[in-house]
């Protein structure tokens, strides 16, 4: 068997995992992200200065004989991991956790806008499409919104007002975002352009133009700061059981819960996500099935944007408070949380929990330990890269052709390689 069969074989095997093998792996990739990231501080805990070893490796004295060697490290793993994990949820383990502590709230907060640019790259993918621009969709849509709601919120007051106001900023971000992405989605469908070259290209457009027109035109006179005026009060996000300086509502997470099952049951069981699915999955038997191709690649970008562009009304309306640049690379992240839940919605929910976690808890290690945050951000990469790279292989596998050919001889009973 030559070297290309073993691989086609082996992403078939992984392309054909069952949810509970592709669980395991996850796991088991996440442990051992670990264990390399435990060498890692270790490693920079030996060359770094300290005044005392915050964690000692000691060779076993078995039968009372002296210690063969003794070595000390200047950053102790199990702290920084604890901080990681534990930290971010508010340290659920100690006696007084409070659930609805800050620390909490921020994971939540965090996790709430990487649903929805998650939510949105996955629809793209599972057409077969890459939406690299889920963050300059994001952008144009938090200014849509942002511009909106203040033209709106003056009008109504009080619970009247804010449900006006949200329903209001949330529909045109929706608009922004998804207009936005029908760009990319008519080039590709109409001039056959590579989508991931015009979206990589549409984001620093995005960028630069959104930019402008705030500093020049919708600027807060009053703010040294490149930023629209403050929303009212009344017409953003409602927290709810948390303090309302950590920026999230409750609100906010259940529409971003809401909407997963919606899109999961749009792309489980309508027509439009069979023609999602199938163009994704077969394109050139897609359409000999009837499936308008173009229309479909148009229609997923759009609600791709439309998604992003919902995060980037909560940025604006649950975390700010206003609009002002340089936004967060949400929606570049909303990529790996979409390939670690292998394009599946559901899955979502879990993998934007889990950098969630990671976002918020790189904050804590860097107030709790004396660990430097460009290793903070290497043990976060390394955690993603692991439990990443299996679901991306896994995705990658389903679209070469060797593997599809592969699994049809194994549908047919007609697999017989050795």
């Amino acid at each position: 068997m030559s070297a290309r069969d073993r691989i086609e074989r082996a992403l078939t095997r992984l392309v054909t995992a069952s949810a509970t093998e592709r669980l395991a792996i996850s796991l088991a990739a996440l442990f051992a992200s670990i264990l390399v990231g435990t060498v890692l501080i270790l490693g920079a805990g030996r060359i770094t200065e300290c005044a005392t070893a915050t964690f000692v490796l000691t060779h076993p004295t078995p039968f009372g004989l002296p210690r063969l060697f003794e070595l000390g490290f200047c950053y102790n793993p199990v702290t920084v991991y604890d901080r990681l994990f534990l930290g971010a949820l508010g340290d659920p383990l100690s006696a007084g956790w409070d659930p609805f502590g800050r620390q909490m709230a921020l994971t939540l907060r965090e996790t709430t806008v990487l649903l929805f640019t998650g939510l949105g790259v996955a629809v793209a993918f599972r057409a077969g499409i890459f939406n690299i621009g889920a963050q300059g969709q994001l952008v144009v849509g938090s200014l849509a919104s942002a511009l909106a709601v203040l033209q709106v919120a003056p009008l109504v007051g009080g619970a009247p007002g804010t449900a006006v106001s949200l329903t209001v900023g949330l529909a045109v971000g929706a608009l922004g975002g998804g207009l936005y992405a029908a760009i990319p989605g008519l080039l590709k469908a109409y001039a056959d352009a590579n989508e991931v070259i015009t979206t990589i290209m549409l984001n620093f457009i995005a960028t630069g133009v959104v930019g402008y027109l705030v500093l020049n035109h919708v600027k807060d006179p009053d703010s040294f700061a490149t930023q629209t005026r403050t929303i009212p009060d009344h017409a953003n996000f409602p927290t709810i059981l948390f303090e309302p300086t950590a920026n999230f509502s409750v609100i906010a997470l259940a529409v971003g819960v809401v909407l997963v099952g919606v899109i999961y049951y749009l792309l489980a069981h309508t027509a439009f996500g069979y023609d999602v699915r199938t163009s994704g999955l077969q394109p050139e038997a897609a359409e000999y099935g009837g499936v308008d191709a173009k229309r479909t690649i148009v229609a997923s970008f759009g609600l791709s944007g439309a998604l992003a562009g919902i995060g980037g009304a909560l940025y604006a309306l649950m975390i700010l408070g206003k609009f002002q640049t340089g936004v967060p690379s949400y929606g570049f992240d909303g990529i790996t949380v979409s390939i670690l839940a292998g394009n599946n919605p559901l899955g979502v929910g879990f993998a934007a929990f889990l950098f969630g976690i990671l976002k918020s808890g790189a904050g804590v290690v860097n107030f709790a330990t004396e660990v430097p945050p460009q290793l903070v951000a290497t043990l976060r990469g390394l955690i993603i890269l692991f439990v990443a790279m299996p679901e991306f292989f896994r995705l990658l596998g389903g679209r070469m052709k060797g593997v599809q050919r592969r699994l049809g001889r194994e549908s047919d009973g007609g697999e017989t390689d050795a």
